[in-house]
Order: structure tokens, then sequence, then C-alpha cells
């Protein structure tokens, strides 16, 4: 990324921005970068291309030894008790437990050399999903703005004709606190938090309650647009705006349009869908969720970020050897044990969701990433397990290494990116760090990464301080 002054983008100044903005002159931004600042500001945004990402986030970190680089000719003490197949592509190798992607690697591409120093859950979570080098390790408040929120900053004034946001999240009732995962928005403001969604989209009675018509308001007053306003009291509290006016005003705006909005309401109706494709992700949870995704994106939803935590939603017993989410410590779970239940349930989604993508012909416009914050130590760590009682293999956290799937994008698939040493600890072939998956994601999106914002004393800050996009995942014509 060239190293250039950025370019601010702030939207329409309101007397709090101007505030900040004459505080910033102070602080070294400089008249003739206010001047900028209010001249760019002025000025409406260009639309952007009709392009969309869906993030599938593990959280606690999966472990890149038992998905998607397996070392077989490691010591026993790293490689586990998985083999690795071959799939469909000569050179792609996956995990024996992963059938479904040997036969559709041709549609995705794994990165296998993205590292970074961050070994926490909570700075894990902020450093790989904002692209910043936290300032305090500790917390899942974010310092810095997601990167879905930037998206659905940025992509504000663009025309939405379906009226639903643009930053969405859907997962268990985990992600109702917007700082859980550090998926909120720092000093971009609560208008650009995600919309969440934690009801089960497998229930017969799956209702997005926010889109739901508001107490007192029938099918026959969707016009009066003053009781609809009065009504969303509740559905504010629902989105936690935490009392910011400029965030309130913004999201009765949005929310009352997706209330009003047929495209809208459509996009989460997923009984519009045939029984056989729901069949193949899955009638549980992360099936029907990753399914959902799919139908946001192709309504016109920028950002869709699906939290698959729980395998056991699936209805499989929990073993007791098991964990929630992929956060494998010996002390949680045997990992072995736990990855026999959880890896074919994950293997069943993410195939269905890459295959449905590329079938409707979404692989131009829509950029799938699956990933959790980190990796997991090669070597293998035995500790007596809370629950069990017993000694059990598992794996601790690990920056160093970790593999992301990635597909669609206009993209050549069907290709690994980098290398890990022998045993799996760190790159040894294409070094690269979470920012330069943000910079071809940010090319994806068609948005200037020199874009800044005002962080919460008026600096000017940058979308992205550093990265550059990744060759391989450049599009194709």
């Amino acid at each position: 990324m060239k190293n250039t002054t950025p370019t601010y983008c702030s939207g329409p100044i309101s007397r709090r921005s101007a505030l900040q903005l004459g505080g910033a002159t102070v602080g070294g931004l400089g008249l003739a970068g206010l001047l900028k600042a209010r001249s760019l500001s002025a000025s409406p945004m260009t639309p952007e291309p009709d392009t969309s990402v869906i993030l599938v986030w593990l959280p606690g970190g999966q472990s890149h030894m038992e998905t998607y680089d397996l070392k077989p000719d490691a010591p026993e003490a790293y490689r586990g008790d998985f083999r690795s197949i071959h799939s469909n592509v000569p050179g792609i190798d996956v995990c024996e437990l992963l059938p479904l992607h040997a036969r559709c690697a041709d549609k995705f591409t794994l990165i296998r050399s993205i590292h970074h120093h961050s070994a926490n859950h909570d700075a894990g979570h902020k450093r790989f999903l904002t692209g910043r080098i936290p300032k305090k390790p500790d917390g899942f408040v974010n310092d810095h703005p997601m990167v879905g929120s930037i998206v659905s900053r940025v992509r504000e004034n663009r025309p939405n004709a379906s009226g639903l946001y643009d930053y969405i999240v859907t997962g268990d009732g985990r992600v109702n606190n917007v700082d859980t995962f550090s998926f909120g928005a720092a000093y971009l403001g609560t208008r650009t938090h995600p919309f969440r969604i934690s009801a089960d989209p497998n229930a017969d009675d799956f209702e997005i309650k926010n889109l739901s018509l508001v107490d007192g308001v029938s099918e026959a007053r969707l016009d009066d647009r003053t009781a609809l306003l009065n009504g969303l009291d509740r559905i504010r509290r629902d989105i936690d705006l935490s009392g910011m006016m400029d965030g309130g005003d913004s999201f009765n705006r949005r929310a009352l349009n997706m209330v009003t909005s047929p495209k809208a309401r459509a996009a989460f109706d997923l009984s519009q869908e045939p029984a056989k494709l729901r069949d193949r992700y899955g009638r549980h949870q992360w099936g029907q969720r990753a399914l959902l995704a799919r139908r946001l994106v192709e309504a016109g939803v920028s950002w869709v970020t699906v939290v698959m935590e729980n395998p056991f939603v699936s209805g499989v017993e929990w073993p007791k050897n098991g964990t929630y989410n992929w956060d494998s410590h010996a002390v949680n779970a045997h990992i072995f044990d736990d990855f026999r239940v959880r890896l074919p349930i994950y293997d069943r989604t993410i195939t269905a969701l890459i295959e449905d993508i590329y079938a409707r012909g979404l692989d131009r416009r829509v950029i799938l990433i699956v990933s959790g914050e980190f990796g997991r130590t090669p070597r293998i760590n035995s500790q007596t397990g809370t629950s069990t009682g017993v000694k059990q293999p598992g794996r601790d956290h690990w920056p160093d290494s970790m593999s992301i799937l990635v597909s669609g994008g206009r993209m050549r698939t069907g290709q690994v990116v980098g290398a890990t040493t022998r045993k799996g600890e760190e790159p040894v072939q294409r070094p690269l760090t979470p920012n330069d998956l943000w910079a071809s994601v940010y090319q994806h999106l068609g948005i200037n990464p020199e874009i800044a914002f005002p962080d919460y004393s008026g600096r000017p800050m940058p979308i992205l301080p550093f990265g550059s996009p990744i060759p391989e995942l450049d599009p194709i014509a």
C-alpha cells in the first residue's frame, strides 16, 4: 500500500464533527488538511460496486493443524490423530473429516501464511477484525472499528433498494452484545454497529423481531410514519444504541426502511428456498444461518457475519469432552474427539455455502471468508480436562500461523497461498498479515483503503494503516 496522506471522508459535517475537526487542527491535522476534509465531506460519495462479503467467524480460533494445514510428516507430538486426504485439485490436501471440502477445492483458496502476534482471544479478535494492533490487549471493546462497520460507514450513502442494513451479524444470543466478539464500531458511532440476529432461523416460528411490525401498528397503517417512529423505542433498546442521538436518528430511519420494505422482509423468508437446498446446508442453526447470509448478500447487503460457535445446535449429542467454541485447550476439550463431532457439521455447511454461491452466479460479486482469530499450537498439549477429570490432548492459542479459506470474489480458486514450516509453526512462504487480507477485501468492494475517519480526538485515521492486496486473490476477467 502506498504511504500517502489519507483521504478523509466523513460525510456531511455535523456540529460535533466540526468541533472535532477544530480540535484536530491543534493536534496536527493543520489548515490544509482541515480544508481538504471539509471539501471532501461536502461532496456526495460515489456509489460503490454491487459487491458483498460473507465472513464466517469461528470464535476461539480453529486449529489449522486439524483442518487446512495438516502435517503428516511431522513428529507425533505435532501431527495429531487425523490423516490428510487429496482433493479434486492436485496439491490441495485437507483433513479426512472434510470430504466435502475435498470435492469442491476448485472453488476455494486456502491461505496458510497469515499470522500476527496477539495471542489472547480479546487481543486476537481486535487485531484480526480491525486491522489494527490493539491499544489495549485486554477486553473486547474496540478502540478501532471492525471492518464491517467501516464498510457500512463508507457505503451508507449508497442507494439500497432493499432497505436492508449494510452490516448484519447472525449467531446465538452472544451476538446481541456487540462487544462479545469485537464487532463494534468504536469512533464511527452506533449508527454503524451491526444489525444483530440471534433468533434460530431453523425454527418454525423464526422471526426477526426488529422487522416485525411494532406494537399497535397494523399492516393498514404502514404509511403512518409517525406511528411507526413512535413505536421504534423497543427496537432501539434491542440494538443497544447507548443513547447517542446521532446514532438513534440514523437507526430510526434505517429501521423504518426495513419495516416498510417488502424486499427486506422477503430476504429473511427461508421458506422460499427449496427443501432440498435447505437440507444440503443442514437443518440447524449453523446451516440455516449460512443460507440466510447468502440470501442477504443476494438482496444487496454489503457485509454479513455468521458466527459459528456451538456445533451441537445441529442436534448431535454434546460429548462430555467437547467444547462450546473452537477454543480447543486440553482443559476445555479432547481436541480430536471434539473435532470428530464438529468437523462433519462444519464441512457440510461451509461447502453448501460455497457451492450455492457459485451455482447462483454470486461468486463474481461475493467474497466468502472463513476464519477465527488465530490458529492453535502446533505441538499438542495434554492436560486434565475440567469436565472429564482425565488427561486429554488439546492445542493452545497460536497467532504465529493460521489457515483461512476464501472463495468467490472473481478470484482464481483451487490454489494455496503461502506455507508453514514442517511442524506448522510459522510461515516460510508468503508471510502475510490480516491487513493484507483486508486490503484484498477493500479492493473487492471498491473501497479506497486510504480513506480516513476522525477518531475520538478528531485525528483522521485511515481505515487500513498498512497492508497490500494479496495478488493471488485479485479478480480475473
